[in-house]
């Protein structure tokens, strides 16, 4: 069954943004209204399996669908994290079939949210994204559809990388300047003091018992870029490390796409660039000029799910004015 709305007289469709720590879901008219939007919890097919994966999302697609007033739309655009290799999308793919909530689906790992996000509508659709949020991921698009990526599944695919690692990072430098066995940083003293704890081994302690939930090791990142930015040697050190990381993933995929002569965007994104930390974002325009100098660095800040909705409306031969309205519901300042 098709929908439509505000006007449009063709079949909308689901646009899904599912990452680690919250999914996005909205409905979207053909002529780019949004017209139903639903919010849940994070996808981890890893942790409690695909099939339950997908349950919990379906469950968020039948909320949206209800919102605007069906049950089933055209298409739907999935943009999923933990989709990391061809089999699991293909697996993640069938699964959403299945459902019988939409005519045809597509499933794409969720960096590539991010960087349509930040290309242009009118094409080329070729560019680079880099996403640095909990983990680091990158992909890219290049002439006739060729894509670059990487499994990104932790270290055993080489990554190093996302504010679960610079937490732990922090964490490991802290607790050899407190003790000696590394170079001296504020580091000691200011990770603890997050928390309202005088030493590092206060902290230690209160990790390793729990007093200090695990999941909070994740605040720990803004302290470590405060340091860095007010001079700290150790600290500096970490987030060179990881504009270093970003920039060898772009350079690569750029290369593997022959787009490093080409005036194509780099997309940057997630929690960790999105905020423009000036040592880690200066460091990386930086690097960036220095190894690939035609390449046109940029930060996207809009809802990861506008990507999925326009992937959407590039399936569906949206008119160039519903990609207008889309930008403007999701983010009235362009990019």
């Amino acid at each position: 069954m098709g929908l439509t709305g505000n006007g449009a007289d063709r079949p909308a469709a689901l646009a899904v943004d599912a990452g680690n720590s919250k999914t996005d879901v909205a409905v979207v008219g053909a002529d780019g209204s949004v017209l139903s939007a639903v919010r849940g919890g994070g996808f981890q097919p890893p942790v409690v399996g695909a099939a339950r994966a997908v349950a919990g999302l379906a469950s968020l697609v039948d909320a949206a669908l209800a919102q605007a007033g069906t049950a089933r739309v055209g298409h739907l655009s999935a943009c999923l994290a933990n989709a990391d290799l061809p089999v699991e999308e293909e697996r993640l793919t069938e699964l959403l079939t299945a459902r019988g909530r939409s005519d045809t689906v597509t499933v794409a790992n969720d960096t590539f949210a991010l960087l349509r996000a930040g290309l242009p509508d009118e094409g080329p659709h070729t560019g680079v994204a880099v996403v640095c949020g909990a983990g680091i991921n990158c992909s890219g698009l290049g002439p006739g559809g060729r894509t670059a990526r990487f499994p990104a599944i932790g270290r055993i695919s080489g990554d190093w990388g996302g504010g679960g690692h610079l937490a732990e990072e922090a964490l490991w430098w802290a607790a050899r300047a407190d003790d000696g066995r590394g170079a001296p940083s504020a580091l000691a003293d200011r990770l603890p003091g997050h928390f309202g704890l005088a030493s590092m081994p206060q902290l230690i302690e209160a990790l390793h018992l729990r007093e200090v939930a695990a999941e909070r090791r994740h605040e720990l990142v803004p302290v470590l870029f405060a340091v860095a930015a007010e001079g700290d040697a150790v600290a500096r050190a970490i987030v060179a490390r990881q504009a270093e990381e970003i920039v060898v993933m772009a350079t690569v995929a750029l290369r593997r796409l022959n787009l490093l002569d080409e005036p194509v965007p780099v997309v940057l994104g997630g929690g960790v660039l999105a905020a423009r930390h000036p040592v880690l974002h200066e460091a990386v325009v930086a690097l960036l000029a220095e190894r690939a100098p035609k390449a046109v660095p940029q930060v996207v800040t809009a809802p990861p799910v506008l990507g999925a909705a326009l992937l959407a409306l590039d399936t569906t031969g949206a008119a160039p004015s519903a990609y207008d309205r889309l930008r403007t519901h999701y983010a009235p300042a362009g990019r």
